[in-house]
């Protein structure tokens, strides 16, 4: 979720760090994507995580039972599912290599970029014990000190690297965990307990239990751990390579990627949930790489379709809605999981456990329209949102300015809508 902007770099030699950047200067490409990407996030969070135990997905008979939430399931499966986190884990990437690129000259890049994802686990880790355990900005922090020697290296060292990572998850995949989850008889006795503890449970009952499950999840991140690490650097060098801020000039090559990578991604999915669609064999039980593979070919596809729309005149009036969601894309995630937490969780309205998939997809709608209208509201007046001005402030060692400017074109640019 790192800003995705360009501006002017740092004098060759100079230890100040750059200046924020203005709305004018940002890429809204970047910024409509990440903002439509969180919607992706927000609805398989609220559907799958919050609404039941994390565990409820690995066990038998856990398919939705009313035939609304089993076509809402399918679909969320099919197009979403694994796709949304793959969006943000390549634009993480490109907002990487953004800012490594804008630090050129400055003698202290390394530690600015280091104190910033320093900053970013810190986030994370309170978020991860304190509000939701669904973290992914641990991961990410995590997966940025593994990439930020890549930043500065040939883009073929870059690529290479993506490559062998993403051929060392799909092998992962299909091998004996190195970190084992836990059983079928142990998942099912946590889906029960967490249906107690969050659904009933005062904050601290829910905070002793989400530290419970914390150690058992962390299999899983260790299992999709070269895959983020992989997209970072495919984010990087998509950056690197001018595709993403050359995007006009680069249309065509967009339009063939977006077709590519939405046909052959899509068929994967449609494959690998062929059980939730049709009653048939599903290849994602049996081939699991099926399924995470065309997530990750698809979500290619979903993000050159959506960049080469944004420079395209009408795609910019259709899409610019996204935008300042986008551009708080980091207060906006945290902030679904607080509202989240308040509507599923015992301390809050107590629904875990008791809504649809239909029901729920349709409150995280409501959310995601609410996070819209605030950001654009918000942008009016502030350059950041509340999150990405601490983390910057922190990153810079020093408050950044806070006020937006009355310039007619920096607002224009900020609420594209």
């Amino acid at each position: 979720m790192t800003g995705g902007s360009i501006g002017s770099r740092t004098p060759p030699g100079s230890d100040a760090p750059p200046k924020p950047m203005s709305p004018s200067e940002r890429l809204d490409s970047i910024d409509v994507l990440r903002g439509l990407a969180l919607f992706g996030v927000l609805a398989m969070n609220i559907v799958t995580i919050f609404r039941v135990s994390f565990f409820a997905a690995f066990l038998p008979n856990a398919e939705p039972a009313g035939p609304l939430d089993r076509a809402v399931a399918a679909v969320l499966t099919v197009a979403v599912d694994f796709k949304a986190l793959a969006l943000f884990s390549l634009l993480f990437g490109v907002g990487l290599a953004i800012q490594f690129e804008r630090l050129a000259g400055n003698a202290r890049r390394m530690i600015l970029l280091v104190r910033r994802l320093v900053v970013l686990l810190a986030i994370g880790l309170v978020h991860l014990y304190l509000i939701w355990n669904g973290d992914i900005l641990v991961e990410y922090a995590l997966a940025g000190f593994v990439v930020l020697p890549f930043l500065g290296a040939a883009r073929w060292l870059m690529a290479g690297a993506a490559l062998l990572l993403l051929g060392l998850y799909v092998t992962m995949l299909v091998l004996p965990p190195i970190v084992p989850l836990p059983g079928t008889a142990e998942m099912a006795a946590l889906a029960a307990d967490a249906t107690r503890a969050y659904g009933t449970g005062g904050f601290f009952d829910v905070l002793a239990f989400r530290i419970r499950e914390v150690p058992v999840i962390f299999p899983l991140h260790v299992l999709v751990f070269p895959r983020t690490v992989a997209l970072f650097l495919v984010g990087a060098f998509a950056w690197r390579s001018g595709v993403v801020r050359r995007a006009s000039a680069n249309r065509r090559l967009l339009f063939v990627v977006a077709t590519f990578g939405i046909l052959l991604g899509g068929g994967l999915s449609l494959a690998a949930a062929g059980q939730e669609l049709f009653d048939g064999p599903s290849l994602g039980r049996a081939h699991f790489p099926v399924e995470q593979l065309g997530a990750v070919v698809l979500a290619l596809g979903y993000a050159a379709a959506v960049i080469a729309a944004v420079n395209l005149s009408g795609g910019r009036r259709m899409l610019g809605w996204a935008a300042p969601l986008g551009r708080m894309a980091f207060t906006n995630y945290l902030a679904q999981s607080v509202i989240c937490g308040w509507i599923f969780y015992g301390y809050g309205l107590g629904q875990f456990g008791r809504l649809g998939v239909a029901a729920t997809l349709t409150i995280g709608i409501f959310v995601y329209v609410a996070q819209v209208v605030f950001s654009a509201r918000w942008l009016r007046r502030y350059r950041f949102g509340p999150v990405e001005w601490l983390w910057r402030s922190c990153m810079y060692g020093v408050p950044q300015p806070m006020r937006a400017t009355v310039d007619v074109a920096i607002m224009r640019a900020t609420i594209a809508v």
